[in-house]
């Protein structure tokens, strides 16, 4: 049978459906269609595509246990690297990891290991809930500060090994950005829910509500009997423009405006907490927190929605997958184009006031882009005289997060870069003893596989110092 060059494409419901509810957009493979994308993978003997995981999952391994249709093979070779690949499999960028090293990819398309993992982390989830497996209890107690995907990964690693974990997390709800930050289309929360609740089976606890460096210090939980510490608490502190305006009423950043709409449930009827519903919404930045917020919108009942972005389509970061939904759903772009000033109307009385806010428009100007910058992308430069206004009533801004500073102002002697990014060396160790970090606490905002990643190498760290302190 001849190979099929190109991937068998993902199920989706409609855009015209999609795009005016919350379920999720990509319905996922059937058994046909795993079988038949599982054929394309050539089992390569140097193993491209394991270089290109974060994880290092054994991508060969578990495609190979797919086309047996040993699907809880599969689940069990992945599970070695990964304690959450019914997340990985809908939201990590495959394109620019393990798909990217495909040896099918060199000629064809390559194959399509995200939706496999997904595939077979679905069929995993639809079977009966069971204990997982961990060794006896060591003795040793371990601290998480943060519920995102580093902290629940070194926490299952630890875990799995015997330790005594607690999660602390700062919002009621654990899961971190993988509940406030990517919606319910893109993530249902069911499937954050489970992988946490796999987590609890196996041992860990989750103190919710506890904010670190001001319920509890890290310096708090030593005192307690922790004999390690995992900062994992994101880079949740959003960037902004400095530009006039944006004090004005109707101006969101994402993570408010994602938070809203995904952790509180904004969207339902009779909402807990406010959020705009209707009008015209402009989404200012290109990532992917830039399509979420603009897909979110629209669901919310947007009339229009426009995405500003200052670089041109070929530079945009978000991933290929999640831009082609966005145009499909009707989102339009403004592209070489920066917002100099948010305007609007100081006199709620004013008829002309719009219902949700203040904000009665966007002025941008138009750049063209110049020398690469340090890392690589053509710099946009402004041109002169090419001012013009978008009409909007609400303005969302996702240009970006940093890592909040009350972890680092609350425990002494904890060195950061001048990003606020928490030192540490390659194993995640910082400078104080005990302390490690890793994920966005440490990079800024980056992929949820990379910060599971950094999950995994703490928690190896964390088992080869407090095991060796044994001995």
């Amino acid at each position: 049978m001849a190979m099929n060059p190109k991937k068998n494409p993902m199920p989706t419901q409609p855009p015209e459906v999609r795009a005016h509810n919350f379920e999720e957009v990509a319905t996922g493979y059937t058994e046909e269609i795993a079988l038949a994308e599982a054929q394309r993978c050539l089992n390569c003997k140097n193993t491209p595509c394991i270089s290109g995981c974060p994880v290092n999952i054994n991508i060969p391994g578990f495609i190979g246990k797919i086309k047996e249709s040993d699907f809880a093979g599969a689940v069990q070779i992945i599970l070695q690297s990964s304690a959450l690949p019914a997340v990985c499999g809908r939201v990590c960028p495959q394109e620019t990891q393990c798909e990217a090293k495909c040896t099918m990819g060199v000629k064809f398309e390559p194959v399509a290991i995200g939706r496999l993992e997904r595939f077979v982390a679905d069929w995993y989830l639809a079977q009966p809930a069971r204990t997982s497996s961990t060794d006896t209890p060591n003795g040793h107690k371990v601290a998480i500060v943060g519920s995102g995907p580093a902290g629940l990964t070194c926490a299952g690693d630890l875990a799995r090994k015997g330790y005594d974990v607690t999660v602390y997390e700062a919002l009621h709800k654990a899961g971190g950005v993988l509940v406030y930050g990517i919606p319910e289309f893109r993530l249902p929360k069911h499937i954050v829910a489970q992988g946490i609740e796999s987590l609890r089976r196996s041992g860990v606890q989750f103190e919710t509500n506890v904010i670190i460096g001001k319920t509890l210090t890290i310096d708090d939980l030593f005192e307690m009997g922790f004999e390690a510490v995992f900062i994992g608490s994101g880079a949740g502190l959003p960037k902004f423009l400095n530009i006039p305006g944006e004090s004005l009423k109707g101006v969101y950043s994402a993570n408010e405006f994602l938070t809203r709409a995904n952790l509180m449930q904004a969207y339902r009827e009779h909402p807990v907490t406010p959020i705009m519903k209707g009008g015209k919404v402009a989404v200012v930045g290109g990532g992917n927190v830039a399509m979420d917020a603009a897909r979110t919108a629209l669901r919310l009942g947007a009339d229009e929605v426009n995405i500003i972005y200052r670089r041109s389509m070929e530079e945009l970061p978000a991933r290929k997958e999640e831009v082609e939904h966005v145009i499909e759903e009707g989102i339009h772009f403004h592209l070489l184009s920066s917002p100099v000033e948010i305007l609007g109307y100081n006199d709620e009385n004013d008829a002309r006031n719009p219902k949700n806010g203040f904000v009665t428009g966007v002025r941008c100007q138009k750049m063209e882009l110049g020398e690469p910058d340090a890392k690589g992308r053509r710099r946009p430069v402004p041109i002169p005289g090419s001012e013009y206004t978008l009409e909007t009533d609400t303005v969302i801004i996702a240009v970006g997060t940093s890592p909040n500073p009350l972890i680092k102002n609350t425990t002494a002697g904890l060195e950061v870069n001048p990003r606020g990014g928490i030192i540490v060396d390659e194993a995640g160790l910082t400078n104080r003893d005990g302390v490690y970090a890793g994920g966005d606490a440490v990079t800024g905002s980056a992929t949820v596989i990379t910060a599971m990643g950094a999950g995994k190498r703490a928690a190896k760290a964390i088992d080869e110092k407090l095991m060796h302190s044994e001995s």
